[in-house]
């Protein structure tokens, strides 16, 4: 064992007793006892195998968010950047970026060292959703979350890795219902659930409409209790843990929602601000420097409610909006010859839904460029203000309300 891998065990070591010292329950998933820690998938590119790796190596589960992952490998970016014209631009795109999963799981593995859990985010929206699922299984992904739609063929995807924890991203109690009953018919239940609140996460939000994202039923205090009596009334109760996810910001926010009923939290935002992060540093300088006033909701192009800073890009598009609707029509092709998402509100012409290329945007803040960039953001504080911090500094204020040393 390596002198950093010794000193990462340690480190974890100490994380585990400073919970337990603050009151907070561990909790076991695919058979590994877990802090009660979620780094949530932020793509593209902005969780990978290095913020995953940290996070995993100190005893909680690390993301992976697998879209579009080849810009982070300068050798697969060049085999396919400016392809746009070749009439298999998709397929060698897909191609490229299944390699850069492989290659970013293993990276995340290899930091975690085999502590805590190394997950791998996939999109339900993407085309490429099902050929991302079984690739990060065949990587040796421990867990798959899924959000940006009802999974409810992932049973019948991950029928020959059991072993894989499955954990859908759900915001209310009705969509809870919904999975449950379907999988189970499938004979297989989630292994966790993730529930996230759409008025306090960042990026894609799990609403109908922006004007859903203050329904109180969303509220964390009226979803947990209500899927923890469909869990009793489902003879269910204790056999999926909840992951609170949005809005999360110290010690005592993980408290009350342990007394709630979750079995751990989710953050994003506070991880992208992180020097492990895998963006550009001023991709999270944007982050981190942004007030509430900064934050505003919109209509994705799949078609979901989002939530990021208002940067001079974005700011142009929401002005230009209205009249961007107003010429809705269909593209013959997507403009980057990828058809990243299998309904998309720019290609398909789709009206009310955003029209602007996702990939692009988010590609260009994964760069750090700030003047172009689509930059998703969580409506909550960050602990450090505008400081970028270590990913050790972060839990230990998470999990024992301890700031570092000159804050």
């Amino acid at each position: 064992m390596s002198e950093v891998s010794d000193q990462v065990q340690v480190a974890a070591g100490r994380l585990g007793a400073l919970a337990s010292a603050s009151g907070l329950r561990r909790w076991t998933l695919a058979g590994r006892e877990l802090l009660p820690v979620v780094q949530g998938g932020m793509g593209v590119g902005v969780s990978a195998g290095r913020l995953a790796g940290t996070v995993a190596g100190l005893g909680g589960i690390g993301t992976v968010s697998s879209v579009d992952l080849r810009r982070l490998h300068p050798d697969l970016w060049a085999r396919t950047a400016n392809i746009e014209a070749e009439p298999d631009a998709g397929a060698r795109i897909d191609a490229a970026n299944l390699e850069a999963l492989g290659r970013e799981i293993k990276k995340a593995r290899q930091l975690a060292g085999g502590r805590g859990l190394v997950a791998v985010n996939v999109m339900k929206a993407l085309t490429a959703y099902e050929a991302q699922v079984r690739h990060a299984m065949a990587c040796g992904a421990d867990a798959l979350v899924v959000g940006a739609g009802l999974p409810l063929d992932l049973p019948d995807l991950a029928r020959e890795h059991p072993g894989v924890a499955l954990i859908p991203i759900l915001s209310d109690a009705r969509g809870v219902q919904l999975v449950v009953r379907k999988w189970e018919k499938k004979g297989r239940l989630p292994d966790a659930i993730v529930i996230e609140h759409p008025r306090l996460a960042g990026g894609h939000l799990g609403a109908a409409r922006v004007g859903d994202l203050n329904d109180p039923r969303f509220e964390f205090d009226v979803v947990l209790p209500q899927v923890q009596a469909f869990f009793r009334t489902a003879g269910i109760e204790g056999r999926i843990p909840l992951i609170a996810a949005g809005g999360v910001e110290n010690l005592d926010d993980i408290r009350r929602l342990q007394s709630l009923g979750a079995s751990a939290v989710q953050l994003g935002t506070a991880f992208a601000v992180t020097t492990e992060c895998d963006a550009d540093p001023a991709f999270k300088r944007v982050l981190a420097d942004a007030a509430p006033e900064d934050l505003v909701e919109f209509t994705s192009v799949a078609g979901l409610p989002a939530r990021a800073v208002r940067t001079p890009w974005l700011d142009k598009y929401l002005r230009l909006e209205p009249r961007l609707m107003a010429k809705v029509h269909r593209e013959t092709a997507c403009t980057m010859r990828f058809d990243c998402l299998a309904h998309c509100g720019l290609r398909d012409g789709t009206p009310g839904w955003g029209k602007f290329c996702i990939d692009k945007m988010l590609g260009h803040a994964l760069a750090g460029r700030t003047g172009q960039g689509l930059f998703f953001r969580g409506a909550g504080r960050l602990p450090f203000g505008n400081q970028i911090r270590p990913v050790q500094d972060l839990m230990r204020w998470l999990l024992g309300g301890l700031m570092p040393a000159g804050n």
